[in-house]
């Protein structure tokens, strides 16, 4: 290593150092064409959402913290209107709502805060974060130049904005938040709005900009945004995709960069590889002259209670940097944190110098930046998505892999390649803790099936179910009298507009039907016997959360459209007969899942001839330790689970993916939601689950593998790192580190070769060369310690195995 190099890596360091220890806190915040501009430094910054809401209180501090490690420099959350005032006027900050505590915390750990009021959020949210009662406003338009919508979202804009100054929490006032957003990706719906749509953009910049924060606010997905509020870039390749600053004045912002995609019920998960998320960062940042990137999710946590928006999963945003129950996610975390340390060590050159591109071959070209000081920083780009390149820089050779950008922070070491991945691979595992497969512990009450006698809600028509309900409950019930002069075959037709659809006549299922994702209208056809005389038809319509997004949401339509009744080949309409109709369930009025709700309950014996539309309750120790806690409903159907009276979410196992699986088995139940002993689960299961397959879990990193190879190595920042750590060897070798997650250690070595391993961390077996003291050589340095480090060469492995042959060193090993 030559003292340039060493001079190089003490340099990453104190970047290091700096992000670790350095404040975020306070400071005039402008900007121009180059970056935000904070206390009259440019700032590179990499943002990170976590949603507030979406974890627990007792939670937060971790999260951030990683976030932090993993060089995030900023905190992103949007601000959940229908949380925080479920009624007009009547305002709610407390548990997972308290959204100072929550920005008070990141501002604990030095972070800067963007807040994302919106009011409109979208977000895979219910009703996109606006409050159901909006819709009831007489002659509003959400979304509009509108003045009853203007009215309230100006008023609760400014309520948001009042707190935060309250507490002195805008960076104007000494406090962490930098940024702020005005409404959310509203161009893909401005042109529903005709005349009515640039009108309302030009007044929500107004009134943002007039509320006087000190601070520069965005708009997402707005080529137009007024000045000066600033356009912002949304979706997976802002590097390609984004338009630019709409004045050269403005920074190039990318409020979400998706990590991931969010998961509807029966999807198959699409995962978004760490290499591609790198790639368009480093695009975005020389292309764009990017300088603000937040990852959407960094943390996507719980969808507790009823808050997905329709057909959303519980578990939102998994595949993220930190997963849904706040462990590390490798390898995207740490390969995202090098990308960060990377850039960090050339930012002020990128920010102050000047940028020149040149090609290097038919798909690649060097993005140069140079400083008046002599400072040189490069980044070196292959767009060809399938062949490696050679290519000349400065008079030295270089390798680019397929669709990967080099970062060369002194414009010849290369630091980073956003295609090759030498951070650590994890393997995230669950562990039966507490089982509940005993008939005796488990006890059962039938959800009462109305009809229309029991019905004080009356009308000639089937009334739309989201202003029935007004969002207080998922389910409708709609109930007729249906008088039947013989006993007869007959075909019942119901069209819906969802989501879910449970016919009974009699107090019979007789048949079920469901939509899909966008596309929520249905027909359940069924035939039915019919007895002489009066015929009890109740009809369960359910919702799984609101619409999120779209022009006109307050016109949206749900429920029943249609029913009929055909007999005999005579078509009987029903549509416009007399129905009564109950909102909600018996079991939600009773309030079941409480502790006092169901004290006050009669209960029943367990009984195994299961039975659609039940309530099951049990009670279960938690398990010892902190590893997160995951209940199992892998043998349920559908419905909705409760712990201790706070609901965990909506389950949906009998939706299946397309390659037979269900959507999700495990549900999160944050520490903080348990007692050490006797905490109440309750379930609502509308078809034949069974709570006898339900176990409590508990979910941690139980396997950890590295792979470098010759084509592969450990970039210099990550092995230097480890060499100067440890202090050995004065960096003249490369060394692979293994670590566990905290208290566990090493137990196992489940492969180790040292050679040419075939394949990778998610699959690898033995190649044509291996040294055959492989496992023996990991063991000795690895068994029983929480973190290793292997020397990567010939010599530690007692010789070449395979003279000539490029070398590589797999290794997995298992953590307990």
């Amino acid at each position: 290593m030559t003292g340039c190099r060493w001079l190089w890596w003490f340099g990453l360091v104190a970047v290091v150092a700096t992000a670790a220890v350095g404040g975020a806190s306070g400071g005039n915040v402008t900007y121009d064409g180059r970056s935000l501009i904070i206390d009259g430094q440019r700032k590179l910054l990499f943002s990170g959402s976590i949603h507030y809401p979406r974890s627990t209180p007792d939670m937060w501090p971790s999260l951030i913290s990683k976030a932090k490690l993993g060089g995030v420099d900023a905190i992103d959350t949007y601000v959940f209107w229908n949380l925080h005032e479920p009624q007009p006027g009547q305002y709610d900050f407390s548990g997972r709502r308290d959204i100072v505590r929550f920005i008070k915390e990141v501002q604990s750990q030095g972070l800067y805060v963007c807040l994302r009021i919106g009011p409109f959020i979208e977000a895979e949210w219910n009703y996109g974060g606006l409050p159901f009662w909006l819709h009831d406003v007489p002659n509003i338009v959400f979304r509009s130049d509108n003045e009853p919508f203007k009215f309230y979202m100006k008023n609760f804009t400014t309520k948001i904005v009042d707190l935060m100054k309250s507490e002195n929490l805008f960076a104007s006032q000494g406090g962490p938040i930098i940024l702020s957003q005005i409404e959310n990706e509203y161009q893909n719906v401005e042109k529903a709005f005709r005349d009515k749509g640039p009108p309302y953009v030009r007044w929500a910049a107004e009134t943002a900009v007039g509320l006087n924060t000190g601070v520069p606010w965005v708009m997402c997905k707005q080529d137009d945004a007024p000045d000066p509020v600033i356009n912002a870039c949304n979706g997976q390749r802002c590097g390609e995709t984004f338009v630019g600053p709409n004045s050269p004045n403005k920074p190039a912002i990318w409020t979400e960069n998706w990590t991931h995609f969010y998961d509807i019920y029966g999807n198959i998960t699409k995962v978004r590889s760490a290499e591609d998320i790198a790639y368009q960062v480093a695009l975005f940042m020389v292309k764009m002259n990017g300088s603000y990137i937040n990852y959407y999710m960094y943390h996507g946590g719980t969808n507790f209670g009823r808050t997905a928006s329709a057909f959303v999963i519980t578990s939102y945003y998994d595949q993220a940097p930190l997963d849904e129950y706040g462990l590390i996610r490798q390898p995207k975390w740490g390969h995202l944190q090098e990308l960060h340390a990377a850039v960090k060590l050339c930012s002020q050159t990128l920010l102050y110098g000047l940028q020149t591109n040149f090609s290097l071959g038919a798909r690649q070209d060097a993005y140069v930046y140079s400083g008046d000081k002599g400072e040189c920083a490069a980044f070196l780009v292959n767009t060809d998505g399938v062949n490696n390149a050679d290519v000349q820089f400065l008079n030295r050779t270089y390798q680019l892999p397929p669709k990967s950008i080099s970062i060369l922070p002194d414009c010849k070491t290369v630091a980073f390649n956003t295609d090759k991945v030498s951070t650590q691979f994890s393997t995230r595992s669950r562990q039966l803790a507490v089982k509940l497969d005993s008939p005796e512990i488990w006890e059962e009450c039938d959800e009462v099936i109305p009809v229309f006698d029991d019905t004080s809600l009356r009308s000639d028509l089937l009334l739309e179910q989201m202003n029935t309900t007004k969002d207080a409950s998922d389910y409708l019930w709609y109930t007729a009298s249906y008088q039947q002069s013989e006993d007869s075959q007959s075909v019942i037709t119901v069209q819906s507009r969802g989501h879910v659809l449970r016919a009974f006549v009699n107090g019979v299922l007789i048949g079920s039907g469901h939509g899909i994702y966008r596309n929520t209208s249905f027909t359940l056809e069924t035939t039915v016997a019919l007895n002489s005389g009066v015929n009890n038809i109740s009809l369960l319509s359910i919702m799984v959360g609101l619409p999120d997004s779209g022009a006109h949401m307050e016109r949206r339509a749900a429920g029943l459209q249609t029913v009929s009744l055909q007999e005999n080949q005579v078509l009987k309409n029903l549509t416009n007969y007399s129905w009564g109709y109950q909102v909600g369930l018996l079991g939600e009025r009773l309030q079941l899942y409480t502790e006092e709700g169901s004290n006050n309950a009669q209960w029943n014996k367990f009984n195994s001839s299961l039975q659609p539309l039940k309530w099951y309750k049990s009670k279960f120790d938690a398990p010892e330790g902190t590893d997160p806690v995951a209940l199992n409903l892998g043998s349920m159907g559908k419905g909705e689970a409760w712990i201790n009276g706070q609901s965990i979410g909506r389950y949906w196992i009998s939706f299946l993916t397309p390659d037979g699986s269900p959507s999700q088995i495990w549900y999160h139940i944050p520490r903080s939601f348990l007692k050490p002993t006797d905490n109440l689960l309750v379930l609502f299961e509308e078809e034949i689950g069974n709570p006898l397959g339900i176990s409590v879990d508990t979910v941690s990193v139980t396997k950890v593998c590295r792979h470098v190879s010759d084509s592969n190595p450990p970039p210099v920042a990550s092995w230097k790192r480890e060499t100067l750590n440890e202090n050995k060897d004065n960096g003249r070798t490369p060394k692979v580190r293994l670590h566990c997650p905290s208290k566990t250690k090493i137990s196992k070595i489940l492969f180790a070769s040292f050679g040419s391993p075939s394949g990778d961390c998610n699959n690898y077996a033995l190649g044509s060369c291996h040294s055959t003291n492989s496992r023996a050589v990991v063991e000795k340095a690895c068994l029983g310690k929480k973190m290793c480090s292997i020397h990567w060469s010939d010599k530690k492995f007692g010789g070449d195995p395979c003279p000539g042959t490029p070398k590589g060193l797999l290794i997995e090993a298992q953590c307990q």
